[in-house]
């Protein structure tokens, strides 16, 4: 096995703007860091999740993926533009009551059941890196481990560019608001591509 390129896969796949990642900045930006993280810890564990599923039931999703990976895509379509929406028609004056259901725990577990990106890498990464080399079953752990720890710090790199750059994001809200939008409709394209 290619640790190197295994490593750098999931580097680049995961701290790369996609869904979850957009998502994060734009819970940072509305709604602060605290609601930011509790969506990041809801990504993190259906991200994990995803990935051990993708381990256990690999050899029986083969003869699936087709069927499965273009009814998420066309589901996660979907809902990546409505998100862009949403995104896109967000002002500050929204009432306090839907700050509360925006940027929880279970809205960043349902994001990565419904993020193509998250469950095309969920489904390759296991079957091309790692099981061709490993087949015990604490070696797949380890990795399935590994990866989900790569997820968490993208998305807490997220959350950070976003404190980080908060008074800037709020300074130029529409405009913020416009590109993470037109991100996430360029990421529901590319999800085509």
């Amino acid at each position: 096995m290619n640790t190197t390129s295994f490593i750098l896969y999931c580097f680049i796949v995961t701290f790369t703007p996609g869904p979850t990642n957009i998502v994060i900045l734009s819970t940072v930006h509305k709604n602060g860091t605290k609601k930011a993280l509790e969506y990041t810890y809801g990504a993190t564990i259906a991200f994990g999740f995803l990935l051990s599923v993708s381990a256990v039931l690999n050899s029986i999703l083969v003869a699936f993926i087709p069927k499965i990976l273009i009814l998420m895509q066309i589901i996660g379509s979907i809902y990546m533009l409505f998100l862009a929406y949403q995104v896109y028609k967000t002002n500050k004056d929204k009432p306090k009551s839907m700050e509360k259901q925006t940027g929880t725990f279970l809205s960043g577990f349902l994001m990565q059941f419904l993020n193509p990106k998250v469950l095309l890498f969920t489904l390759t990464v296991i079957p091309t890196f790692i099981m061709p080399y490993h087949v015990s079953l604490s070696k797949i752990i380890l990795y399935v481990i590994t990866i989900t720890v790569i997820g968490f710090l993208a998305f807490i790199t997220w959350v950070l560019f976003g404190a980080l750059f908060k008074s800037f994001l709020q300074q130029h809200e529409k405009m913020v608001n416009v590109l993470m939008a037109l991100f996430l409709v360029y990421s529901t394209f590319m999800i085509w591509m």
